[in-house]
């Protein structure tokens, strides 16, 4: 984009801006927080915005030959098991590749030769600032599972094809794993993502 574009969308997002008057915590949890804000609009008046704070978290798109590593999972909002690409939330001050490493080893048992970032993305930005940092992992070396306690997971082996049967079936149906399969996808065709 030129400096002309960039100058220009700049103004305009300036123009959309929102100003926080007042904020209230509702909600503090071992995971997310709540909070409802009270914003000044562009045209001046006053709207709430309810906000969930989320750590962020990081998900592995794991290829080991034809397949990628994948965990089935009982999800209690959803009310069943979910198929889905290894995955965890950052810890406090914890380096995305550094925890992209560990939820790889604690819900696969595999470790990676070559791992890299492929892209970050916020999972609703409308009503909360979860950010999700993907990573490709390659020359997997097997080793032993180490889920969280009270995390019960079944490891799995998917080819493309089974992915998006998968897909179709509503087995696997979250933004990250679904955004993962067409990065896959396009990295067989393409050799490159």
């Amino acid at each position: 984009m030129s400096d002309f574009g960039r100058n220009n969308r700049e103004a305009s997002d300036k123009l959309l801006e929102e100003t926080t008057v007042s904020t209230q915590s509702i909600f503090k949890g071992n995971i997310i927080s709540l909070q409802v804000d009270t914003v000044k609009l562009p045209n001046g008046q006053e709207a709430t915005r309810e906000v969930v704070r989320h750590p962020g978290a990081v998900a592995v798109l794991a290829i080991k030959g034809d397949k990628i590593l994948a965990v089935n999972q009982y999800r209690q909002p959803l009310g069943r098991c979910e198929v889905e690409i290894p995955a965890g939330k950052l810890e406090p001050g914890e380096d995305p590749l550094e925890a992209a490493k560990r939820e790889l080893q604690e819900e696969t048992g595999y470790t990676c030769g070559s791992i890299r970032k492929l892209h970050s993305f916020y999972t609703s930005p409308g009503f909360a600032d979860e950010i999700i940092h993907l990573y490709l992992a390659e020359d997997l070396i097997s080793g032993e599972m180490n889920p969280d306690e009270d995390e019960f997971i079944e490891m799995m082996e998917i080819t493309l094809e089974e992915a998006y049967s998968l897909i179709q079936t509503e087995r696997i149906s979250d933004a990250k794993t679904i955004l993962a399969v067409y990065a896959w996808d396009m990295y067989m065709l393409k050799g490159k993502i």
